[in-house]
């Protein structure tokens, strides 16, 4: 009768293992050396893989800037907002592909479409509550972190141009939420949305083209809620994913800027003077 694989046999009751051989008669040595034998090809496996995909893509100098990276002295909880926005967005985009499975952008069946979701649907309300809330915590820890890079003095040189695109992504975040906030098509966020759309059409110059261009018309009709839907689900969000992995290379490549509160020892640590016990 041919043997189980050690995962499937029973375990051992205790004093059968004697002198290292089994009971059955066989070496216990010998699979402990099989079983390190088939580990140890696993890793070189693993290692072939990585190895494989890393050759192709050089991604092992970039992983490299980012994981390794130096951190000032005096770095805190402050500098946790840009990661704290990244996982935001990364929880939007998340629920928005569940909740993109049950809605239908038509302005004879997105209501029901919701109700549907929220009513019927496993875990639809749920996720739909953390698409909402998340929305909102998104917008605050953007401002936050926003807020803690001016105070810091973090947009000063080298690094205008990342203070340039951290402003561009807050702005497609305030029209993610807004674009976002007609999906229902309830009373409340029609209303909203003609609200909105009167405000952005009274702006100079581009305000008109721009809510013309978002109503998809000069009138409030049954194609805008597709024309909102396409823009919040593709073109918004693929500016912000663009934007953030520029962002995110800014940051590598100039590193962070230290607490003001901190200041930078002018001298190398070659010529400091040390002490000798």
């Amino acid at each position: 009768m041919p043997k189980l694989p050690a995962a499937f046999r029973k375990p051992q009751k205790p004093g059968e293992r004697t002198n290292g051989v089994r009971a059955d008669g066989a070496a216990a040595q010998g699979d402990e050396t099989t079983g390190a034998v088939v580990a140890e090809k696993a890793k070189e496996g693993a290692v072939d893989v990585v190895g494989w995909v890393d050759e192709r893509t050089g991604a092992t100098p970039f992983l490299t800037g980012m994981l390794l990276r130096k951190v000032p002295k005096g770095t805190n909880w402050f500098y946790t907002l840009g990661s704290a926005t990244l996982f935001a967005f990364a929880m939007q985009a998340l629920t928005g592909v569940f909740l993109a499975m049950y809605y239908v952008p038509s302005a004879t069946e997105a209501y029901d479409s919701i109700t549907h979701l929220t009513n019927d649907v496993f875990l639809g309300e749920f996720v739909r509550g953390l698409h909402k809330w998340g929305a909102t915590v998104m917008i605050i820890v953007i401002f936050l972190h926003m807020g803690r890079t001016f105070f810091f003095g973090a947009y000063k040189y080298p690094r205008e141009l990342n203070w340039v695109i951290g402003v561009v992504l807050l702005i497609l975040t305030l029209v993610m939420g807004l674009t976002g906030y007609l999906l229902p098509f309830d009373q409340r966020s029609y209303w909203a949305t003609i609200v909105a759309m009167n405000i952005t059409g009274s702006g100079p110059l581009v305000g008109p083209y721009l809510a013309d261009f978002l109503r998809a018309g000069s009138e409030f009709t049954a194609t805008t809620l597709p024309r909102f839907y396409a823009v919040h689900m593709l073109l918004v969000p693929g500016l912000i994913i663009a934007l953030i992995f520029a962002h995110l290379y800014l940051v590598v490549k100039l590193g962070t800027t230290a607490p003001p509160w901190v200041r930078a020892d002018p001298k190398p640590k070659s010529l400091r003077e040390e002490e000798v016990g």
